[in-house]
C-alpha cells in the first residue's frame, strides 16, 4: 500500500522510480524524508535496551584500551557507561523494532518493499567523534538521521577481497578514500540509502547523535545452497542413488570420465530443481525470526470459542513484534502462510490479510478456518492479544 509511502520518503522519486534507478545501483541522499521527525527513542533508553539480557548490543571504542578499535559485547551494566569517555565510541543495538512499538511502526513507511525483505531496525547513539570507521555491509540499508548531526562519506563499490581490519566482528576497511561529492552532514529527518558493497564512513557531530538503521535480509549463495539442499535432503528417499544402468565398459577403471560427472550432475540438479520445494523453502528461510527464543509460545493451549467470544466482544489480536508473515499463492483460492520459518495452508484471503498490516478483529473469522488458524497461531507466540495499558507502562 504504496499510501505509506509519500513521493517525500524518496525524495520526490515514485517507488517505481527508486527500484529501478536506485536500488541495489547507487545511493541516494534525500533530504528532509521524514519532515519534522521526533525520535521514537532516546539515549538514555537505548542505553537501557542494551543493558537487558536477550538483548543484541555492541559497544564500538576508537581508543579503547586494547587497540585502535575495540568491541564488546552486551548485556552492559551502568558501570559500562560511565567509564565511556566523552567522545570517540557508538553503541549499537540490534532490532530495536522488536522491542519497541514506535520503533516497529516505521517499517510502514518502506511497504514499497516486500516485507518479507526486511531484516531488523539497529539504532546507533555515538558522542562527538563516535564511529564504526569506514566499512562495507552486504545487505541494503536506509539510514536515518533520528536526532543529532552526522557526517556521512562514501567511498564506493568495494571488492569482496578488500583489506579488513581483523580480529573484530565489524568490516572496517584498512583504506578508504571519498568519492568527490559523496560527504554531507545528515540532520534529523534525513536519510541516507547505501546499496550492499558501497564504503561508507559515518562519524557523530553531536552529543545526541543517534541513527536509524533499517536493514534488509539477503541470504549468501553458500547459505541458500546449503540450506536448501538440507530441506531438499530431508525429502529424499534413500532409494534415491547415483546409477549408471547401462554404461560402456571403462578404458581405466580408476578415471572418473565424463560420463560418470553427467550422471552424477543430472542426480543432483534433477533433486534441486522443483519450483514447489523452493517455494516451501525460500519462504520458511525469509521468515525466520531473527531471535527464535522471543516467540513464547503459550503453556496452555487456547479455547477456539473463548477466541471467538473475545473478538466478537471487540478484541483485536496483534502480530507479535519481531515476528514475519508472508503468503505464497497456490491457486485462485489456497496460499501457503509462512509465519516465523513454518508453513501453514489456508485460503487465499486469509493468507493475504494475516500477512498484510490490517487489524485482525473479528473480521477475520469470516474466513474459512479462520478462528482455529488465529488459535494456532496466537499458540505459537505469533500472535498475541494486547496488553493492559498499566502492563504496558509497566514494561515501558
Amino acid at each position: 500500500m504504496l499510501s505509506h509511502t509519500p513521493l517525500q520518503l524518496l525524495g520526490g522519486l515514485s517507488a517505481t522510480e527508486f527500484l529501478r534507478d536506485y536500488w541495489q545501483q547507487k545511493p541516494l541522499l534525500i533530504r528532509g524524508a521524514f519532515s519534522d521527525f521526533e525520535s521514537p527513542l532516546d539515549p538514555d533508553e537505548l542505553a537501557g535496551l542494551a543493558c537487558e539480557d536477550g538483548i543484541e548490543a555492541r559497544l564500538v571504542e576508537e581508543h579503547g584500551e586494547e587497540g585502535p578499535w575495540q568491541v564488546s559485547h552486551g548485556p552492559f551494566d551502568d558501570a559500562t557507561f560511565v567509564r565511556l569517555p566523552e567522545r570517540d565510541w557508538t553503541l549499537l543495538v540490534q532490532a530495536v523494532d522488536h522491542y519497541v512499538p514506535d520503533v516497529a511502526a516505521l517499517l510502514e513507511h518502506f511497504v514499497f518493499l516486500p516485507r518479507w525483505r526486511l531484516d531488523d531496525i539497529m539504532i546507533s547513539y555515538a558522542p562527538p567523534g563516535g564511529s564504526v570507521g569506514p566499512h562495507v555491509d552486504h545487505y541494503d540499508v536506509f539510514l536515518l538521521q533520528s536526532s543529532g548531526r552526522r557526517r556521512w562519506q562514501l567511498g564506493g563499490p568495494v571488492a569482496d577481497d578488500a583489506p579488513i581490519v581483523t580480529g573484530l566482528d565489524l568490516r572496517i576497511l584498512q583504506h578508504f578514500e571519498v568519492e568527490a561529492g559523496q560527504d554531507w552532514i545528515l540532520e534529523p529527518g534525513d536519510m541516507l540509502y547505501l546499496p550492499p558493497g558501497y564504503a561508507h564512513h559515518g562519524v557523530s557531530q553531536t552529543d545526541d547523535c543517534m541513527t536509524v538503521s533499517v536493514g534488509f535480509r539477503a541470504p549468501s549463495a553458500d547459505e541458500a545452497i546449503t540450506s536448501f539442499a538440507d530441506y531438499i535432503g530431508e525429502t529424499l528417499p534413500a532409494s534415491r542413488r547415483y546409477a549408471d544402468a547401462g554404461m560402456a565398459v571403462p578404458d581405466d577403471p580408476g578415471e572418473l570420465d565424463d560420463a560418470a560427472l553427467a550422471r552424477m550432475r543430472a542426480l543432483i540438479l534433477d533433486s534441486l530443481d522443483d519450483p514447489t520445494q523452493l517455494a516451501q523453502w525460500f519462504g520458511r528461510v525469509m521468515t525466520q525470526p531473527k531471535y527464535v527464543d522471543q516467540l513464547v509460545p503459550n503453556e496452555t493451549p487456547t479455547e477456539v470459542d473463548e477466541l471467538v467470544a473475545e473478538l466478537h466482544a471487540g478484541g483485536q489480536l496483534e502480530r507479535t513484534l519481531g515476528s514475519r508473515f508472508a503468503y505464497r499463492r497456490q491457486d485462485d483460492a489456497r496460499a501457503t502462510l509462512f509465519v516465523d520459518g513454518d508453513g501453514l495452508d489456508c485460503v487465499l484471503p486469509l493468507a493475504r490479510l494475516l500477512a498484510s498490516d490490517e487489524p485482525l478483529d473479528r473480521g477475520a473469522l469470516a474466513h474459512p478456518g479462520g478462528a482455529a488458524l488465529l488459535a494456532d497461531l496466537l499458540d505459537r507466540g505469533s500472535l498475541s492479544w494486547p496488553l493492559p495499558d498499566d502492563e504496558e507502562e509497566q514494561e515501558a
